[in-house]
């Protein structure tokens, strides 16, 4: 079964480009570009993962996704956009976006995008089952509180082992900051905030043998953690 796609895009020729490509590589496509057509073809088509242009006539993009995720909280949203404030992708992230990739993007770039959203999808919840997991190239005791990279073995702080195990759970997606600092240390207060940029760097530094992993920082938002 073909993976659905519903596309929002008002400029016409630039999505006749995209829809037929994406239909080349085997994905069903529905095209809309006036965003008061939007939800009905979201509530007919079903879509498996929705790519929405931010500016559009009627209802932007971000109004559409708050009233996607009033609909369905896993669907995949992936906004499009020549927008580059930081503010816009901040918003976009906070109402429910899980990808936002800036105009002009190549298909490559899009199909890749789409395939990770999807992917990521099916992998929640990133549970933890045993004493110990892979983290890229490490292995994380849990409860030895300790990470092993080759022979190399360093051992961790409570909080240290806890911040690493939360990124690990909610890896490749958008963690929250307060939602970081509520879980390892209790509140989001101005000191603990302060204390998290301390840890974040620090385990950038202990996972720093593995250039596969990566924690991103967005700005105003939080964290993505790169596996």
């Amino acid at each position: 079964m073909s993976i659905k796609v519903l596309y929002v895009e008002d400029e016409l020729f630039l999505g006749k480009i995209v829809k037929e490509t994406l239909e080349l590589r085997g994905f069903e496509v529905r095209m809309e570009s006036d965003g008061s057509e939007v939800m009905e073809a979201f509530d007919q088509f079903q879509p498996d993962i929705c790519v929405l242009d931010v500016m559009l006539p009627n209802r932007s993009g971000f109004e559409l996704a708050e009233d996607i995720r009033k609909k369905n909280d896993d669907v995949p949203v992936i906004f499009l956009t020549a927008k580059t404030q930081t503010d816009d992708v901040v918003h976009g992230f906070k109402i429910g976006g899980n990808d936002y990739i800036r105009k002009p993007f190549s298909m490559e770039e899009l199909i890749v995008r789409i395939e990770n959203a999807l992917r990521m999808q099916k992998d929640e919840p990133h549970a933890i089952t045993g004493d110990t997991i892979s983290v890229g190239k490490y292995q994380f005791q849990l409860n030895k509180q300790v990470l092993v990279f080759g022979k190399d073995e360093r051992k961790l702080s409570y909080r240290e082992s806890e911040l690493i195990k939360y990124l690990y759970q909610k890896r490749d997606q958008v963690i929250d900051r307060r939602d970081l600092l509520n879980h390892i240390w209790g509140n989001d207060s101005f000191f603990n905030s302060r204390n998290l940029d301390v840890y974040i760097t620090k385990i950038r530094g202990y996972l720093k043998d593995d250039p596969s992993l990566e924690i991103i920082t967005i700005k105003g938002v939080g964290y993505r953690f790169v596996v």
